[in-house]
């Protein structure tokens, strides 16, 4: 036997819970999200926009990745989430010029360096252990260049 739908659910328009592979699903997904948005939970509404929410949730991760920031564009902002001002990273990374080197990205931070700002300042070490975008390739040494452009023998 059959079960009938209920008489709330007749003529509710229901979205079939797929994964979202497309811009269009993602679209109609979020049109339903905004028509069944104040679904009380544990009802069957309730239930679907759950669900969907889960699916737009995995799919905007992965068609729109938000990138961390690099590590000095995030120090800078904990800086001044905290009010602190380059003076006060002496502790962390050493004398006065090792912070300007480092803040204006001509020095990388040293792992000691990492672990005196994870420690002190509560900074993600998963940031501060990124590779920073925009950093200057450390410069060969004198000896290398010389043997670069000496002349065979």
């Amino acid at each position: 036997m059959k079960s009938m739908p209920r008489r709330s659910d007749r003529g509710r328009q229901t979205l079939k819970p797929k994964v979202i592979k497309s811009e269009a699903e993602y679209r109609a997904a979020l049109a339903r999200i905004e028509r069944i948005f104040d679904a009380e939970p544990g009802t069957a509404k309730g239930d679907e926009l759950e669900l969907l929410l889960l699916l737009v949730e995995t799919y905007e991760e992965k068609a729109y990745p938000i990138d961390l920031p690099d590590p000095i564009t995030a120090l800078r902002f904990r800086m001044e989430q905290a009010g602190l001002r380059p003076k006060d990273l002496i502790p962390y990374i050493g004398s006065k010029s090792k912070v300007s080197e480092v803040m204006s990205g001509r020095r990388p931070l040293s792992l000691t360096m990492i672990r005196k700002l994870v420690a002190g300042l509560h900074f993600p070490a998963e940031l501060a252990l990124q590779v920073p975008t925009g950093s200057v390739p450390r410069r060969k040494s004198v000896r290398s260049r010389r043997l670069q452009t000496a002349p065979a023998r």
